[in-house]
């Protein structure tokens, strides 16, 4: 296994994005989580560029609030401007950040548009079979 200090973000990140508007509906999201097997859709504006991120865990919170309401957008529920890392940023300083703050997903970009995702998942995958994880 390489020092962690040597590997970037670009070596673990999934590049498969899911992303939605921040208009989507939430029920239209909790379809695109389930039929694809995610547990996190990334929000982007008409340009492209990242706004927000839903995951499993906000269905939680939509669930309990509003049961949920029909009509209901991602934009009311969404982490909006969540922290981001680069491509060529160190693993360890996003994984410190995500159990700083409790994250399990944190989406990367370039230049404010989303080009992956690196999840806790990632992370796993990298400490059980390093070599299998692209270079």
């Amino acid at each position: 296994m390489d020092e962690i200090e040597d590997v970037f973000v670009a070596r673990l990140m999934s590049t498969d994005l899911h992303t939605v508007t921040p208009d989507t509906l939430v029920e239209d999201a909790a379809a695109v989580l389930l039929d694809n097997d995610i547990s996190s859709v990334l929000v982007v504006d008409d340009d492209g560029e990242l706004v927000g991120i839903l995951t499993s865990t906000d269905f939680v919170d939509i669930v309990a609030k509003s049961r949920p309401k029909a009509e209901t957008t991602v934009e009311r529920y969404m982490t909006r401007d969540p922290i981001t890392a680069g491509a060529q940023d160190g693993v360890a300083a996003v994984a410190e950040t995500m159990l700083e703050h409790g994250f399990h997903h944190v989406p990367v970009v370039d230049g404010g548009t989303p080009i992956g995702i690196i999840t806790t998942s990632d992370f796993a995958a990298y400490v059980s079979s390093p070599e299998s994880v692209s270079a």
